[in-house]
């Protein structure tokens, strides 16, 4: 569902809305439906029916502590890849027994305080990690809770870039070599073995390849089993995709429904981790028109906004292309077709291209699609201080995290002092 474009979704639909955080908090900033998160959430949820699932929202898309407490209310699990997102699962009063901790590259320290903290899996990606968090475990004096993530090999027909389930990428280790590492977790005394876990990547847009995948992984569990090797939880990962422009994913209920009707173990507990699928559609970017640059393409100026690849940085990266609406119209102002750039000092700062919109300087503009991997992957890069956070709740707005100043940007720096 695309909680953007759906007519019941007023604060959507009536810009005078938007427009009252543009006035009141400036732009750009970010802003986010508490009603749009809860709706995607429970629709994943309520999809398992009387399954029993976990629901563990992938914290990377938008790491907001206004967003994370939003869904911890909801009872929801949390997949996180780092310490950072572990305290801030924890400082929004999420359950550490519902975390979820993944990632190629868990330190010493991660490690430490993920087990300090309870939290319910840790995701092994391999050999190394797993005697690793066994030695850290045995330090602690502590049983260590963990799944260990499969590749599969299955191409999702996504983005390159977040891909993630091939052999050549980073992530997981093989069927044959998860094999040998169950029985070597099995022997270690402070690791207890209760999961497995896959993901494919990114921005998934057909069931088919979380099927092929999900089909080799229950091959690999009758393994186990056969092995003695009980496993009590299957994390399917995350990746769902949703529609930025004229994509069709599946909905949640289809997703899930064609993986159940796969899993014959009525109580083996399916995990999920949805990030985008939650949050892309549940907030926008705000942005306004500073400048209408005149190019020697007389047919396509450039409308040069104060948000830039700092803020948003799917375009540059991923070529990503997000729905863009003015919410000030004038109506003697004809459309033009326009490259929407910011400020950046970089040829690749642009937030859309080719763009047919009526125009002028001090026109607002509504990114649409921007909740997940928009604030999360900003950066102060132009020394440039971040975006604001607001947050929709009914009939008013709550500013969740303040835009940053000048002096936020280096007060952590000191200069050299002489000797």
């Amino acid at each position: 569902m695309d909680f953007f474009k759906e007519k019941d979704q007023q604060w959507f639909v009536e810009a005078v809305s938007l427009l009252k955080v543009a006035k009141n908090v400036g732009t750009p900033t970010y802003v986010y439906s508490k009603a749009a998160l809860i709706a995607q959430w429970q629709a994943f949820d309520n999809a398992f029916q009387e399954h029993p699932h976990q629901v563990n929202y992938a914290v990377k898309a938008n790491s907001n502590l206004a967003v994370l407490n939003t869904l911890a209310k909801l009872g929801s699990g949390f997949d996180i890849v780092s310490g950072g997102e572990l305290a801030r699962v924890l400082k929004a009063g999420g359950d550490p027994k519902r975390i979820i901790f993944s990632g190629v590259g868990k330190t010493y320290a991660e490690i430490s305080e993920a087990l300090q903290a309870g939290v319910g899996c840790m995701n092994v990606e391999s050999e190394a990690e797993l005697k690793r968090i066994n030695d850290i475990a045995t330090h602690l004096q502590k049983k260590a809770t963990i799944a260990i993530r499969v590749n599969p090999d299955v191409d999702a027909k996504s983005h390159p870039y977040i891909s993630t389930g091939l052999k050549e990428n980073k992530f997981g280790v093989a069927i044959n070599e998860a094999k040998r590492l169950y029985i070597l977790a099995k022997s270690l005394p402070h690791l207890q073995i209760q999961g497995i876990a896959f993901h494919i990547g990114s921005q998934i847009l057909s069931v088919a390849p979380f099927v092929k995948a999900l089909q080799k992984i229950l091959a690999l569990i009758q393994f186990l089993n056969d092995q003695h090797i009980s496993i009590s939880h299957l994390n399917v990962g995350g990746g769902l995709g949703v529609r930025y422009q004229n994509e069709t994913p599946p909905s949640p209920t289809e997703y899930v429904t064609a993986l159940l009707s796969h899993i014959k173990d009525p109580k083996l507990t399916i995990h999920v981790e949805p990030g985008r699928a939650i949050s892309a559609n549940a907030g926008v970017l705000l942005t306004r028109v500073e400048y209408i640059k005149e190019s020697s393409n007389q047919d396509k100026p450039f409308a040069i906004v104060d948000a830039g690849m700092n803020d948003l940085l799917r375009p540059a990266l991923y070529q990503a292309w997000q729905d863009i609406v003015p919410i000030t119209k004038d109506p003697a102002i004809q459309p033009r077709t326009y490259d929407i750039v910011g400020p950046v000092c970089e040829t690749a700062d642009f937030l859309g291209k080719d763009r047919s919109l009526a125009l002028q300087e001090g026109t607002v503009l509504m990114i649409h699609s921007a909740g997940a991997y928009g604030f999360s992957m900003s950066s102060n890069y132009n020394a440039r201080p971040r975006a604001a956070e607001v947050m929709v709740d009914g009939d008013s707005f709550y500013v969740v995290r303040k835009r940053e100043n000048i002096a936020d940007l280096y007060h952590l720096e000191s200069l050299l002092t002489p000797s």
